[in-house]
Formats: structure tokens, sequence, C-alpha cells
């Protein structure tokens, strides 16, 4: 009995093994995932990606995406899936909550962060935000108002509820946008969605641009991807890249980001 005691004792002892990708890591009554990459000996911190789900996801969807999975251990950077309290996030102009902030978000995305550096070796230095669809406008919501948790953000087919904030919390961020050039889902100008509107990407590209005083953009092509990219005199990043097609994701899109932000040194 005595035993059975210290090895439960122990395991309380632990939260650290108690959540992981296939265990949720709980935050009161939130919660998140974290998939280590393949190997890692626990202790060499690591840069990470933190992905925030579309419409009615989770973070268990998230890690059930095995090439995500993959792609992002073979980079050697943790995988961070973040989750909504319900089917969406509260988010300014979102559908029924017109009157929020987006601070419940915002103070949950800084608990997860806390959170998970102190229970798992993650270089908080080198972390980049992404997400698809509903988590494409919490990734810019967060670019606007957590701009210094992250060192860049790819929304991907989202962006803000509506229309884009009057101004931002400094420091600048670096952005890159990515969105299908035929999305019925979420065009690029937007359309009706309950009581509200989904936003206009290029009005949220054109407010960015003036609040971080990005110049004229330069076309660069992937296999992929158009791209317009604009940067400004401190070297901060704000790019737009289209695909063919409508609502989809890509893992490579993440890893471009990235690899973006990176051969520019912000990672």
């Amino acid at each position: 009995m005595r035993l059975i005691s210290l090895i439960f004792a122990s395991l309380l002892a632990t939260p650290a093994l108690s959540c992981g990708p296939d265990t949720d890591c709980a935050l009161g009554e939130r919660h998140y995932r974290i998939a280590m990459p393949d190997g890692h000996d626990g202790t060499t911190a690591v840069g990470a990606i933190v992905f925030a789900h579309g419409y009615r996801g989770s973070a268990r969807g998230i890690m059930r995406n095995q090439n995500l999975r993959r792609m992002v251990s073979d980079m050697g950077l943790a995988l961070i899936a973040v989750k909504s309290a319900s089917d969406d996030w509260v988010l300014p102009n979102s559908p029924r909550r017109k009157d929020v902030d987006g601070s419940v978000e915002f103070n949950y995305m800084d608990a997860v962060i806390a959170d998970a550096s102190s229970r798992f070796a993650i270089d908080t230095d080198r972390m980049m935000m992404t997400g698809f669809s509903a988590g494409g406008m919490m990734t810019w919501n967060m670019a606007c108002h957590r701009p210094d948790m992250f060192a860049g953000f790819v929304p991907i087919s989202g962006t803000f509820w509506l229309e884009a904030p009057a101004e931002c919390a400094g420091p600048v961020a670096n952005v890159i946008h990515i969105h299908g050039d035929d999305d019925p889902t979420v065009p690029l100008a937007g359309r009706p969605i309950a009581d509200t509107h989904q936003g206009d990407v290029m009005e949220a590209l054109d407010m960015y641009a003036a609040y971080g005083g990005f110049g004229p953009s330069a076309t660069r092509n992937t296999e992929r991807l158009a791209c317009k990219d604009r940067s400004n005199p401190a070297g901060d990043i704000l790019n737009f890249c289209m695909f063919e097609g409508g609502h989809s994701f890509r893992s490579e899109y993440v890893k471009f980001g990235w690899e973006t932000f990176a051969g520019s040194g912000k990672l």
C-alpha cells in the first residue's frame, strides 16, 4: 500500500508527464496540447509553432494532423495546439459578440505560453503563431494586441471580423497573410455571417502597412504562392501571399512562414 501511495504521489508531482499531444494540458476550464519534436531530450530549449484551430475545431484535431505533426517535428520545433472555450474564438465583432474586446482569448494565450514554457523546454524567443480560418482571425488579433509574444504571425484564410481595428499595440509585428484567391468560405472581401460580417483582407493589410510604416511591395513567387512582400525601415515584415484555390490548408504554408522569418533573422 505504501508503494502504491508513493507512486501516486509521484505522478501528482509531475504534471508535465500528464499532458502532451494525446492528453490535454489543463488551464482551469481551458486547455491546450503540445508535441515536442521526436527524440527531444527533455532539456534542450526548442522553438515552437502555436496553431489556432478553425470554427468547431479542437486541439485534439490539430494533433491528429499527422502531416503537420511530422513536418514541425522534422523542423526541430514544438507544436502547441490551442483551443477555444466553445466552438469559436471570442473576438471583437464576431457573431453575437460585437461588444467583446478579445481580452479573454488574449489572457488565455498569455497563460498557455507561461504554462507551456514552465512545463517544457520552450525557447520563447523563437515562437511563431499561425492558424487557419477562424484560427487565422485569432492570429491577426494576436498580432494586433499581443505583438511582442511571438517573433512572427502567419494568419491563413482569416482576418479581423467586420473591420480592422483603428489601432494596434506596439511593437510592430512581423506578419505573413496567406489566402486562397477563390475562397468562398472566407472571401478576400469577406461575407455576412449571422449579425456581423467577415473583414476585408486588403483593408487589414492596408491598416497594418500604415501603422507599421511599411513601404511598397515587391513580388515574389514560389511553387504555390504568389507573394507581395513589404518591409519597413526597422526591417519588419508584412507579406501577402495567395495560392490558387479556395478555403484549404497545407502544412507547407506553415513551414514557408517559419522559413521566411528565419531567413530574415526574426527567429
